[in-house]
């Protein structure tokens, strides 16, 4: 008998990465990379610690899948991450030909997959994935408000 993790188990993991981002004091934002049912690349958000304005937690994941891979090209790959993706990393993710996007919170001020546009669905482009968004997405959201909301507090001080 196989143990088929759920969308719901990967996000749980893609949502510790977002944990760890947080405790790093970045936006908390976690995503993986799934083929076959294995996680080949993991990614926390990072632009601050790294200094690097690309340093987003999908792209982290992506390179380190690519890496695994020995391709650039993520062909039958699904990325889970708990936000909505930008334009950059929805770009990114068309790029390495990802076959499946699964997000949690959807993000209505840079959501690129349907919230503020919809760079997946946009027919002149060459490459679409399947899109599920939504997943866990009230936990997703509550890691996200809750971290900004102390930002907030903590600039009160």
């Amino acid at each position: 008998m196989t143990n088929l993790l759920t969308d719901t188990d990967l996000m749980q993991l893609a949502l510790e990465l977002a944990k760890q981002a947080a405790a790093n004091n970045e936006v908390p934002v976690g995503a993986i990379v799934v083929k076959d049912g294995v996680v080949i690349g993991r990614g926390a958000n990072a632009p601050i610690g790294l200094n690097d304005p690309t340093a987003h937690a999908e792209v982290i994941a992506m390179r380190e899948a690519a890496q695994h891979l020995g391709n650039y090209r993520l062909v039958d790959c699904t990325l889970y991450v708990t936000l909505e993706p930008c334009a950059m990393c929805s770009g990114a993710m068309q790029h390495a030909r990802i076959a499946k996007l699964v997000y949690g919170a959807s993000d209505a001020k840079t959501g690129a997959c349907g919230s503020v546009v919809n760079l997946m669905a946009e027919p002149r482009l060459n490459h679409h994935c399947e899109v599920l968004g939504g997943v866990m997405a009230d936990e997703c959201g509550a890691i996200l408000s809750g971290f900004f909301k102390q930002r907030r507090l903590s600039n009160r001080d």
